[in-house]
């Protein structure tokens, strides 16, 4: 997922984020609800955010979707550009840096 950090704040790309689908698997619409529930804006079609104080609960939702086995690691690790300077470090574990190539167009 997509992320960029500005004012102590995590953004985390719209199109990255899961989607919630009324008869879509259990696991993804978990997902998609631990996601919002610790969001501090989640806009309709717009990035979600999330504060410093919430972290730590980020990563622990990430860990464990990831841990389960049914989402891929691109849906559970942050993606930072490389011009974010440092993956801050409640995240080393499930954070990277996006590709140099990527664009919003990329699929």
């Amino acid at each position: 997922m997509r992320a960029k950090i500005d004012n102590e704040v995590i953004f985390l790309h719209s199109d990255d984020l899961p989607q919630y689908k009324k008869q879509g698997s259990v696991v993804r619409n978990s997902y998609f609800w631990a996601l919002k529930a610790i969001a501090g804006n989640t806009p309709y079609g717009g990035d979600w955010e999330y504060e410093s104080e919430v972290w730590l609960a980020l990563r622990r939702v990430l860990l464990a979707f990831a841990e389960s086995g049914y989402l891929g690691l691109s849906e559970t690790t942050l993606e930072f550009p490389i011009a974010q300077g440092e993956i801050p470090a409640v995240f080393r574990g499930v954070a990277s840096w996006q590709d140099e190539n990527w664009t919003d167009e990329t699929p």
